[in-house]
């Protein structure tokens, strides 16, 4: 059986996405290299790899050609108006193309897992793609009604019960159910890549975890009824742990996963410990897709100095996906 194509998406052109794939593909064995498919504009993959001086050759094909880079070519409107490490409508719109592609060719089996270069919010808003971020995208190319962020460190791992909501839309809106299919869909694939038995540690809301119902009462409406069923169906899994303690439990080796109840409760320990190399996952879409935890560095695009180690690290947690499949 053939090794699993992987496609990347470019990202926003403007930012450093082609900088850190072509840096990233440089370093790959030839083999992994003509596997990885890229979904972009090849006139700026090999404008990166003069950059950089990679030396890289690129095929406009999915055809597998030893050493070779094959490309999707997407053609864009107003390409020639994308100037480097600038915000704009172009660039913004450039960026949901290469991601609508990509899902289209995921949804045809074509590739395994996507793996997305940053893209920029705020441009993909001004092209009139109003969405939060990659998460959301997808959601919707895919007609998934729900999605879930993990992210996935080589220490610490988290999946979120909310993610792009203002903390107070965190508090009250997430159900029973919703926690509920947080902790199944993270047990699930953990599971899928290699753990015989996740061990799960579901985070409080409140502080103390509510301090007896002092501080909020969310852990036993909410929370402490979604742990008991997801116990009663065999999944391992502890909790309401307080926030400030359960992640050093779970560093400590404690649990794979931590379930965390808002964006910036899983967000901050995660890349505390591994800023580099922590993967955003998309989880619950009919795709899988990872991608690098960091935005489009506008401030150093395209001067050659951008750090590709989070892109290797999506790249390599793909790849560990698709070998579960």
């Amino acid at each position: 059986m053939e090794p699993s194509r992987i496609g990347i998406t470019m990202g926003d052109p403007a930012g450093i996405g082609p900088e850190i794939i072509v840096k990233t593909l440089q370093e790959m064995l030839p083999e992994a290299r003509s596997r990885s498919v890229v979904i972009g504009n090849i006139d700026l993959l090999e404008r990166a790899s003069r950059l950089i001086d990679a030396g890289l050759t690129f095929s406009d094909s999915l055809s597998v050609e030893p050493g070779n880079v094959p490309v999707v070519h997407v053609q864009t409107a107003g390409a020639e108006s994308i100037k480097d490490g600038q915000l704009s409508a172009s660039a913004g719109e450039a960026a949901y193309r290469f991601v609508e592609k990509a899902v289209e060719l995921s949804l045809d089996k074509l590739i395994s897992v996507i793996v997305t270069a940053p893209l920029n919010k705020a441009a993909m808003h001004l092209a009139g793609h109003k969405f939060d971020g990659h998460t959301e995208l997808l959601a919707n190319l895919t007609g998934a009604k729900s999605s879930y962020m993990l992210l996935a460190g080589p220490q610490l791992s988290a999946i979120h019960v909310t993610t792009h909501t203002s903390l107070a839309n965190a508090a009250v809106t997430p159900s029973i159910q919703r926690v509920l299919d947080t902790i199944r869909i993270g047990n699930q694939h953990f599971k899928n890549i290699g753990y015989a038995r996740p061990r799960l540690a579901v985070a409080g809301l409140n502080p103390h975890c509510g301090e007896g119902g002092l501080f909020g009462s969310e852990e036993a409406d909410r929370l402490a009824p979604a742990i008991k069923q997801a116990k009663e169906e065999g999944i391992d899994v502890q909790g309401p742990i307080s926030g400030d303690t359960v992640f050093y439990r779970a560093l400590k080796g404690e649990f794979d996963l931590v379930v965390a109840q808002y964006h910036d409760q899983g967000h901050i320990p995660t890349k505390l410990i591994a800023f580099d190399e922590t993967v955003n996952v998309s989880l619950g879409l009919p795709i899988y897709r990872t991608s690098v935890d960091h935005g489009t560095a506008f401030d150093i695009a395209w001067k050659g100095v951008a750090n590709n180690t989070n892109m290797k690290a999506a790249i390599d947690y793909a790849r560990r996906i698709a070998d579960g499949q």
